[in-house]
Parts: structure tokens; sequence; C-alpha cells
């Protein structure tokens, strides 16, 4: 074989067999090879490619390639009224519709000075710490799921049966709830709501324990998760990552204790981190948050057996137009930080909405996280990041 002065066969003598040195073979050197994982449909993400450049089974550079699922979100804000806006902005992250509708209904009630009826403000809380929790089950069901670990899910999406009956009882939805109004909520509390919802919080405590003895202590899920996937402090600044990713790594910041918005001044909002940055710190972190989740929708349910009767809503004029002007209204949304900047021109669409959702930082800061791994990791990395693609894609 005639060798190429510019690229030279390197090649490596090792020993095979009993004795050193009995048997001689030439190991030639391998060249980095190009792997596209997806674009597929990996249940709770979405559809979501990612390209890969490996040397052997270890990861060397890792690009995340999204837009498989845009569907231009923003740019059909344009065209709608602030009415219509809510059942879009409820669906690109289909697992915390609650939260996503909320965001925009402050967005505009900033926007009109617009003051929200007191028995508004703690319903909505209360929905949005129980939509916090069904978000967070799903992941701690699928999460071990994908690593193989098949029965947590069945006892996750039992819990999440159990919120899901009181969330359909008052809204007529499962995931979009179009429950949110802009000046308060759809309508007032079916009779007796707040006693089922009371017992549903308490059922899922009481079985949650359920979920976290059969994962946590478990040697090959401790074995998949423990080192794995580091993500430092000073990335998670550069990349905007939120949320329980970033509280896992110390990161602590929580907008319902330092920004509070709805009734969370008057609640005490305990903020869960976790020092190690790995995998297994991010599910510690989201198991330990719904915990602290069903504690302040126990108080908002207290709250609210405690509120005089009231209305739970304010009166709009048939045609709804926002001031000419802009404002910034972000939230606490369960997989982090989603901001909502809106510009007005006294119409009666926004002229622009533009959303910042937390999924988007969340997957960007793989190009960082996944180089050095091996690609059977890579799958336990990929399932801790706790993102949903339609939030990414928008």
């Amino acid at each position: 074989m005639t060798e190429d002065p510019a690229h030279p066969l390197r090649e490596r003598v090792v020993g095979v067999g009993a004795g050193a040195g009995a048997v001689q073979a030439k190991e030639l050197a391998t060249e980095d090879m190009v792997l596209n994982i997806g674009p597929q449909h990996p249940s709770t993400h979405g559809v979501l490619r990612l390209r890969l450049t490996m040397d052997g089974e270890r990861i060397m550079a890792a690009e995340p390639i999204i837009g498989y699922m845009h569907r231009g979100a923003e740019k059909l804000f344009e065209v709608r009224d602030y009415r219509q806006i809510i059942v879009l902005a409820n669906r690109h992250d289909w697992l915390s519709a609650f939260a996503n509708e909320l965001g925009v209904v402050i967005a505009v009630e900033r926007m009109l000075g617009m003051e929200v009826p007191q028995r508004a403000v703690w319903a909505r809380t209360l929905l949005s710490e129980l939509n916090r929790v069904l978000n967070h089950l799903m992941f701690l069901g699928s999460y071990p799921l994908e690593l193989g670990a098949i029965t947590p899910v069945f006892y996750a999406f039992r819990e999440r049966e159990t919120l899901q009956h009181v969330m359909e009882e008052i809204s007529g939805g499962r995931m979009h709830y179009m429950f949110n109004r802009v000046g308060g909520l759809k309508e007032d509390l079916p009779l007796g709501w707040l006693d089922r919802a009371s017992a549903a919080v308490a059922e899922v405590r009481r079985r949650l324990p359920d979920i976290e003895q059969l994962i946590s202590g478990n040697e090959i899920f401790l074995a998949r998760t423990k080192g794995v996937g580091v993500l430092d402090r000073e990335t998670i600044m550069q990349y905007g990552v939120s949320g329980p990713i970033a509280r896992a790594s110390g990161v602590d910041l929580d907008l319902r204790r330092d920004e509070p918005y709805l009734a969370y001044g008057e609640l005490p909002v305990r903020v869960v981190t976790r020092t190690a940055g790995d995998c297994n710190a991010r599910f510690q972190v989201l198991l330990e948050q719904v915990k602290v989740s069903l504690d302040l929708a126990d108080a908002c349910v207290e709250r609210l057996h405690g509120l005089p009767p009231g209305p739970i809503n304010q009166r709009l004029p048939k045609i709804l137009k926002a001031p000419e002007g802009h404002t910034y209204a972000w939230t606490e949304s369960p997989l982090g930080l989603n901001g909502y900047y809106l510009v007005s021109r006294g119409e009666k669409t926004p002229w622009r909405l533009k959303l910042r959702s937390a999924s988007f930082n969340n997957v960007q800061v793989l190009r960082e996280l996944l180089p050095g791994n091996l690609v059977s990791d890579m799958v336990a990395i990929l399932g801790s990041m706790f993102f949903v693609v339609g939030d990414i894609d928008k």
C-alpha cells in the first residue's frame, strides 16, 4: 500500500493472548464518525435530532438540530386577538399548559394596568402548582423508563391521573386547560372542588414515597446517573439554563421567591438546590420540588377556604385592546424561566409577542455537556435535561 505523506497511516502494535508479545497485531488509527440520533419522537420530549461526532464510542462534538416541530406560534399571535392567543400559547410546552397561558395573560394585564380579583390570584397559584406537579411526575416516570426501568412510569401515571381528575373537572381539559382569561379565570371553582383538590394532593403525597423508593436507592439507576453529565455553574450562566437543571448545579434562583408574582409573595416558597450538577442531582431536585408544590397547593386551598365570596374575573369590553407600549413578564414555569415580551400599537392584536422558553436554553447546553461522554451515557444525560421540543421550536 502506498502511504500518502499528507495522511500517514498511524498504527499501534499491541499484544494479543496470554504471553506478553506472544502474538502481535496491528491496530490502525480510527477516523471520527458522524452519527445522527433522530430525528425521532422519544415520547414526552418531542422530535429532536442530535448530530454527534464520535471517536469510537466517545462523543467528540454534539450539535442539537431543532426546528422539526416549528409551528410559527409567535407569528400566529400577531393575527389573533388577546382572547384567541391563549389557545395557542398553552401548546408549545404541552406538559405545562396552565403555566403557558398564565404568562401571556399576566403580560396583557400589566399592559392594561388591570387588577385581578383575589380569588383569581389564589386560584391561579393553586392551579399553577398542580400543573407543576403534573409536569414533574411525567419526567419522574419517563426518565427511568429511558434508562430501562419500566415500573416507575406506572406509579407516576397513577399519581398524574389523581390530579388530572381535579384539573379536568375544573377546566374540561386534560392537557390544554384554556382556563386562564385576561382579568382572571374562565369561571368560579365548582362547589366542593377545593375539598376534592385537597384530597387529591394528600393522596399523591402519601404515595410519592413509592416512586422514591423504587428509584432513588436503585443501584443500577445510581450507577447510570451519579457523576454522569456534570453541568457546572459557569456553563449554566453562559447559556441561560434555568429551572430544576440550574438548581441541581447550585444556582439558587426561583422567581416564585425572588420576584414573586400571583400569591407567591405570601407563601413560604422553599427553593430546592443540589451541588453535584449531575443527572442524579437533577432527578433529586425534581422529586423534591414535587413535595414543595404539594405543600404550596395545600396552603392555597386553605387560603381560598378563608376568602369571602367574590368575583373570579374582570368584566372585559367586547373588543379588548391593549394600550400602545411594551412590557415584559416572566414566570417560574415547571421547566424554568419563561419570558413574554409584549409590544402593542393599541390594537386588538399584539404587534409582537416574543416567547423566551426555558427548554430552548436547556437543550442548547448539550453541545457543551455531551462531548467527552460515552454514547451509552448520552441517553441518561439527554433524559435528565427535562425539555419539551415544542417549547424549543415554538
